[in-house]
């Protein structure tokens, strides 16, 4: 087939070259055109059910709705977890899928749970999903500041609301916009129970009245002189004078107005949120704007088109109030990324240039080799095309990796050309440069494509990867497999026919070897005779430094995946829950100003408690920092341990990470850090408890950060207890009395007034005085015996209960989280481990273990079991080629050859054993076979066509006619490297720079260490399998 396709090649020369141009034009087109992101999808698919309810205390809303709604969702088919958190009047159970479940039919199951459980919840009770988003999700936060002349935290919130919002959601590609912070304008009734009685006006009559306010009627149609008119009853009106003047009833021909009974006005909505803004010099109250995108938008194109939205509202600011900033822009990583590994797939590039040019010395050889790079990266962008892969830093860094690798098949194929075209030239006798083009491209094909293919299917088992590491490195698999087959197709039909046009000349000129292959070769050839004089020292030399490396592999430290430089901090501050949300905005502030000194601050933006639309339950006693750092500036542990030292005196916990990082943990383990320790029990009380001991013998374990309690303590309540009898003596029921303070107290939307396109709500609710313990006891309650305060009703007290319930898989836990510092991941929690086991609980609890670690060690040993299925797939392969076990284990000698500088390599660089390492190992032996094959392949045909016979001296010339191809392949795969070696904390670098340091480290110690050993390893057990190859015939090349 090979023969077939290079000389149809050579024959219609002039329509591969067009064919490769036009390949090229097209793939750069695609490029342009695909979606870009930071990371391949990771979204697991997860609904969030909400549900609103009233001023419910959170034992009753786990009782009443969050432990239903579990109930009914549990039993969904590819449901993956199930977790729920109860707080004040509000229910979140979150359902995770297993990867493989599309999102929208577990909204369409869920939906329909959903459905036949309305009549199960409390009335006013209704679930509802969160719009589909993305772990990634929070692309864009931007912030209106509040301060400064003529600031107006109601007009802030309402242009943020009513202008921003509709604006930001019409873009295709928003998921949902979440404003946080200023205050919303509402009408407000606050009745006075006196009054009232003294008027003798119930609450019921006051809704009833308030109900009809702002509507407008309908009143038909109306057919008069041949037209017909629509009947319009407008009584809607957005004037508070209105309101206030709105007639109840009369009383002896006197009406009697709502102002009479009540206080009528603006007021802000009752807030359990706040934001904030701080430019480092500066800061304030702000209304903060998160901007979440869909699972499948492209970040930076839709970056781009919200910054559009974002200039053209400049001009509709109204007058004094600042114009929008945008504080935290997940572009910026993307862009500065893929802008870095752009840069290194060019200085790569430069660097395979230097090593071919050094090697072949000319430029013709080393274009013809070139031409293979954009050809098969642009080929690889066409199949991402094809497969709705996104250019992101995985899929880029399958290429960066790659991209030694693309000129190796051109490279052998081209040296063996040009060789062959020598020899042919030297002789004196006439020849046909296109029959020896393809007998020369012929005699390496089956090498090459052998090599390329073990290098191909090394990467297979990694599709096999689940979860989030899959999800990460499968299309840098994809990227690297599809560019290298590329690059054997480039090396089958595009090279030799380079090579007819350019090589013919370049023969003529006589030019021979290089300097520095002169050089090699002649040191080489005493080196290799004074090694196959005494063969078994130098392979007993290997093997021992291979047990060496394979011993020292246990103690390396371990870890997920290598920090990432995102340019941006998280910081958490948690006070204990009771704390009112304007005591969490004095501490949020005080946190504000302690940073503004910090030298990398550019600026900040704070955000206390939660958003009217936000899908997590925190209450008003947490605030979340999004801290933008100014480039370079001091590492980031610098950075972390100024920030701990400028905030230890605040009566808060802390909590530091990055966007993206943090939402990662939180999808591996559902809290926001590296480390969850849960606690799985019944009892609050004993939850809690049991976690302030664990928690104390855990704060002595050096290395965790950061290490916290889940804030599930006891928070204040006031409880109004119905008395039943005295309910009963006074003749009103428990229900409708519960229902008419939950109205007074808690407050009732009764209806909506608009203003253009402007909604309001129109509240009836007691002021806050009344809502106090004095207040509450002394407010009139109408029975049918005349009105009586609620004390003589039901007995009002000071206590306390939860401030919220979790629970994980149908049972309450409380979970206490971490994070790792100055120490490896791994030994953290081997220390962890051993004081978990040892810490003795009530019977019926239990603690689990969950985080970064455990994906860790779940994907370690996946990817140990693929090895091996890996090296079994390999050494299939090459017995099939060379029908002898011992040729095989030969070549697939190099392998462990290559964990010599591997182990070395991480040691020298202080990389800990990360799932990216290990990709690397697994990518490194497919490219160190690719050296054996060559070798023996040569050796074999040697001895097939040319008539050596087996011996020292065959093994010399072989080894040396291979040495070229051999050490430029290498040197460029390893040199091509050289770029991700350095500046491993720049965004982009993270995750490719331990796959880079092993493949560099082991390639080279492969590569020093095959030169002598595989030659020594054939002198000394090869004569026998290659005898029999020879004496079974045939006219194939090895």
């Amino acid at each position: 087939m090979f023969q077939w396709l290079v000389e149809k090649s050579l024959a219609s020369r002039l329509f591969v070259l067009v064919a490769a141009v036009v390949l090229m034009v097209w793939g750069g087109l695609q490029a342009t055109r695909l979606p870009v992101d930071v990371f391949p999808d990771l979204n697991k698919p997860t609904v969030t059910i909400m549900t609103e309810a009233g001023g419910m205390a959170p034992e009753e809303v786990e009782q009443l709705i969050s432990f239903p709604l579990e109930t009914a969702m549990s039993g969904q088919p590819g449901i993956a977890t199930v977790r729920s958190i109860s707080s004040a009047g509000l229910s979140f159970v979150y359902l995770t899928f297993d990867w493989q479940v599309d999102v929208y039919r577990a909204r369409q199951m869920v939906s329909e749970r959903l459905t036949a459980m309305e009549s199960a919840l409390p009335p006013g009770a209704v679930p509802r999903m969160g719009p589909v988003s993305s772990i990634m999700g929070e692309i864009m936060l931007v912030a209106i500041p509040i301060y400064g002349e003529g600031a107006d935290p109601r007009a802030a919130r309402e242009y943020a609301d009513w202008v921003l919002r509709p604006r930001l959601m019409a873009i295709a590609g928003v998921s949902q916009v979440i404003p946080i912070g200023g205050e919303v304008r509402q009408f407000q009734v606050q009745p006075d129970t006196r009054r009232m009685m003294e008027l003798g006006i119930g609450l019921d009559q006051i809704e009833a009245a308030v109900r009809g306010f702002a509507a407008n009627t309908s009143g038909g149609f109306l057919e008069l002189n041949g037209r017909e008119y629509l009947i319009r009853h407008l009584g809607r009106s957005a004037r508070l004078d209105d309101l206030k003047n709105l007639a109840i009833t009369a009383r002896n021909g006197q009406a009697i107005l709502l102002r009479q009974v009540a206080d009528v006005g603006f007021a802000a909505a009752i807030k359990r949120g706040d934001g904030g803004f701080d430019n480092g010099r500066e800061g304030g109250p702000a209304v903060i704007l998160s901007i979440q995108k869909q699972p499948t938008a492209d970040t930076v194109d839709l970056t781009k088109r919200i910054e559009s939205a974002l200039a053209d509202l400049k001009g509709t600011v109204p007058q004094g109030m600042s114009a929008p900033q945008v504080i935290f822009r997940q572009a910026d990583f993307i862009e500065a990324s893929l802008g870095n590994l752009q840069v290194k797939l060019l200085m790569a590039a430069c660097f395979v240039a230097g090593v071919l040019f050094f090697f072949l010395g000319n430029l013709r050889t080393m274009l013809i080799s070139l031409t293979a790079i954009p050809l098969s990266i642009l080929t690889a962008i066409l199949v991402f095309k094809w497969l709705g892969l996104s250019i992101n830093t995985m899929t880029l860094g399958g290429l960066a990796i790659a991209i030694g690798e693309l000129v190796d098949d051109a490279v052998v194929d081209i040296e063996n050309i040009l060789r062959r075209l020598r020899e042919k030239a030297a002789s004196g006798q006439p020849y046909s440069v296109r029959q020896t083009v393809i007998a020369a491209s012929l005699e390496v094909r089956t090498a090459i494509v052998y090599a390329t293919l073990i290098i191909a299917l090394v990467f297979v088992p990694l599709f096999a990867l689940p979860g989030i590491e899959g999800r990460l490195f499968v299309p840098l698999g994809i990227a690297y497999i599809v560019s290298i087959l590329a690059s054997l197709a480039v090396s089958v039909l595009v090279t030799p026919v380079l090579a007819s046009y350019l090589l013919p000349a370049l023969v003529r000129h006589d030019h021979g070897e290089t300097r520095l292959v002169g050089w090699l070769k002649a040191h080489y050839r005493q080196a290799l005779a004074r090694v196959l004089a005494a063969p078994r020292l130098p392979v007993a030399l290997a093997g021992v430094a291979v047990v060496l490396a394979t011993l020292a592999v246990p103690f390396f430290p371990t870890t997920f995946l290598p920090p990432f430089n995102e340019g941006s901090i998280t910081l958490g501050l948690r006070l204990n829950p009771g704390a009112t949300l304007s005591e969490s905005i004095r501490i949020a502030q005080a946190a504000e100003h302690a940073l503004r000194g910090l030298p990398e601050l550019e600026h900040m933006g704070r955000r206390t408690g939660r958003a009217e639309l936000d899908e997590h339950a925190e209450g008003v006693h947490v605030t979340e920092f999004e801290i933008k750092l100014k480039p370079g500036g001091r590492p980031k542990e610098a950075v972390y341990a100024d920030i701990r030292q400028r905030l230890k005196d605040l009566p808060a916990s802390l909590s530091l990470g990055q966007p993206i990082a943090h939402r990662i943990d939180h999808m591996l383990s559902g809290v926001r850090a590296q480390i969850a320790i849960r606690i799985v029990g019944e009892d609050l009380d004993t939850l809690r408890a049991q976690a302030g001991l664990l928690r104390e013998r855990l704060a002595k374990i050096p290395g965790l950060a950061d290490l916290e309690i889940e804030k599930q303590v006891l928070a204040p309540q006031i409880k109004v207890r119905v008395d039943f009898d005295a309910a009963a003596r006074y003749g009103i029921s428990t229900a409708q009395l519960t229902r008419t303070l939950q109205t007074l107290v808690d407050g009732e939307k009764v209806t909506q007034i608009v203003e253009g396109n402007r909604r309001f709500d129109l509240v009836v609710r007691l002021p806050e005085t009344a809502r106090s313990l004095e207040g509450l006891a002394g407010l009139l309650i109408e029975t049918p015996g005349g009105r009586i305060p609620l004390s003589r009703l039901a007995s009002i007290e000071d206590a306390d209960g939860p401030n919220q319930i979790t629970r994980d898989e149908g049972r309450r836990r409380i979970v206490i989280s971490a994070n790792v510092q100055d120490r490896a991941l791994s030994e953290v929690v081997a220390d962890l481990r051993a004081a978990v086991a040892d810490f003795r609980l009530p019977e019926g609890y239990f603690i689990t273990l969950g985080g970064q670690f455990q994906a860790q060690e779940e994907a370690a040993r996946l990817i140990a079991l693929l090895a091996i299925g890996s090296a079994v797939l390999i050494f299939m392969v090459l017995y099939s080629r060379y029908r002898s076990a011992v040729l095989a284990a030969m070549i697939m000698a190099n392998v462990p050859l290559a964990l010599v500088g591997s182990v070395i390599g991480l040691w020298l660089s202080g990389q800990p054993l990360s799932v990216a390492a290990l990709i690397g190992f697994i990518t490194l032996a497919g490219i160190a076979t690719r050296n054996g094959i060559l070798k023996i392949s040569h050796y074999l045909n040697l001895m097939r066509f040319e008539g050596e016979v087996f011996g020292v001296a065959m093994i010399i010339r072989g080894s040396l006619e291979r040495l070229t191809p051999v050490l430029m392949t290498a040197l460029v795969a390893a040199f091509a490297l050289a770029p991700l070696l350095f500046e491993a904390e720049q965004p982009g670098t993270e995750i490719l720079h331990p796959v880079a340091v092993v493949i560099f480290s082991g390639l080279v110690s492969s590569t020093l260490l095959d030169t002598f050993v595989t030659p020594a390893l054939f002198w000394l057990f090869g004569r026998k399998p290659a005898e029999r190859l020879l004496a079974e015939g045939g006219d194939d090349n090895f």
